[in-house]
């Protein structure tokens, strides 16, 4: 990036600020506060408190007159969150913080897919990390942001989470990363009384109604509805695709879940043999679709930095931005972050290689050389590197 770029976006970044609405996160006073400057050499500034920026309270004032490239708060809280070393700060805790990034995640590949379709495919891992957060772990009240760049963020603030270490950090990674989970550790084995005669109780293994087990209980009963809907030969023959199971043990599975339907409907995988063997191959169908692939140091960094809602991503020159539960579904990020700073005016750059940006509903194939676009759309390509700064 030249010079003529740099300061084009670091002067537009500082119009945004002037008039951008923004509310720091719970605790600002007690978080360590930084940023990234449009030097030459990418300089981040850190070890700041609140106080130390916002000076008499105007933070907004700060931001219009430093014009950072990206802005940043801590996870953690501290009593002392200026200092300048970790050690000094004297942690309180740590909110719970979860990041998916698009061109992370399995099957992206990202000299293949567009910006927009790594980011379609980062919503729907964003769906199932709420799945998980909100069915298994009880989480509510979470906080959905946008990073303005590769994907989102998500902070759980209660306080019952605040003091976990790194340890146990780690252990909710795994769970969501569905890691070292055995088929066995989601079974529930229950004694049933025995039959005349026998000495000892009998053992009935069921899959409990939450958790990952409730995920393979629902994926095996679909399964179970989809074979009972076909021909008995096509279901014969879709049983004998999974590695392990022939003709002898499809038939016997395909027997147990049409005498067996109500109890396999209660979670009892015991009906028969062939069905738990069936119920273990699609638990890891099922952690491998349903898993969320979360960037894992993120969330066990208890002093870790991430992005403020309302500020520019550097890297995009989007607006990092809170989402609502509810208008998640709707929520557009090729479309909803575009700053209301950089839409109405046209600006010329140089380009060059072709390239091109979609935003805002639209597709602009950028040739090489000079051209006048959007604003908005210059800006994305110029901090994303596509782009320069040309001449008026």
């Amino acid at each position: 990036m030249n010079d003529r770029t740099r300061t084009y976006l670091k002067g537009r970044f500082g119009d945004h600020y002037r008039r951008a609405e923004l509310s720091p996160p719970p605790n600002a006073n007690e978080r360590e506060w930084g940023y990234i400057t449009w030097n030459e050499t990418t300089t981040m500034v850190r070890h700041h408190s609140y106080l130390d920026l916002a000076g008499g309270g105007d933070f907004k004032g700060f931001l219009a007159g430093e014009r950072p490239r990206h802005v940043y708060f801590s996870a953690g809280r501290y009593d002392d969150p200026g200092a300048s070393s970790m050690g000094q700060k004297g942690w309180r805790g740590s909110d719970l913080v979860f990041d998916l990034d698009a061109d992370h995640l399995p099957g992206v590949d990202p000299n293949a897919a567009s910006y927009g379709e790594m980011l379609n495919e980062c919503k729907n891992a964003l769906f199932r990390l709420l799945d998980i957060l909100e069915s298994d772990f009880g989480f509510d009240d979470l906080e959905i942001v946008f990073s303005g760049g590769r994907g989102y963020h998500v902070h759980v603030r209660r306080d019952d989470v605040l003091g976990l270490g790194r340890a146990a950090r780690r252990e909710i990674v795994e769970y969501v990363l569905g890691e070292g989970i055995e088929f066995e550790d989601i079974v529930s084995t229950h004694a049933v009384s025995g039959s005349a005669g026998r000495s000892s109780p009998a053992h009935k293994r069921t899959l409990p109604d939450g958790g990952w087990a409730k995920r393979t209980r629902e994926r095996l009963d679909a399964f179970l509805d989809e074979l009972l809907s076909v021909q008995e030969t096509d279901a014969l023959a879709r049983l004998q695709e999974f590695e392990g199971i022939g003709e002898g043990k499809a038939n016997a599975a395909l027997n147990a879940a049409t005498n067996n339907r109500d109890e396999l409907a209660r979670g009892n995988v015991d009906v028969h043999p062939a069905i738990f063997s069936v119920a273990r191959l699609l638990f890891v169908d099922v952690i491998e679709s349903q898993r969320a692939p979360i960037d894992e140091p993120v969330t066990t960094d208890i002093n870790r930095l991430i992005r403020l809602p309302g500020s520019l991503h550097g890297g995009t020159g989007l607006e990092v931005q809170r989402i609502e539960r509810d208008a998640l579904d709707s929520f557009d990020p090729l479309s909803d972050p575009v700053p209301e700073t950089f839409i109405g005016n046209e600006i010329m750059i140089y380009v060059p290689e072709q390239t091109t940006v979609e935003l805002r509903g639209e597709r602009f194939r950028l040739p090489e050389g000079v051209s006048s676009v959007p604003e908005y759309a210059g800006v994305f390509a110029m901090a994303r590197g596509h782009a320069t700064k040309a001449g008026e």
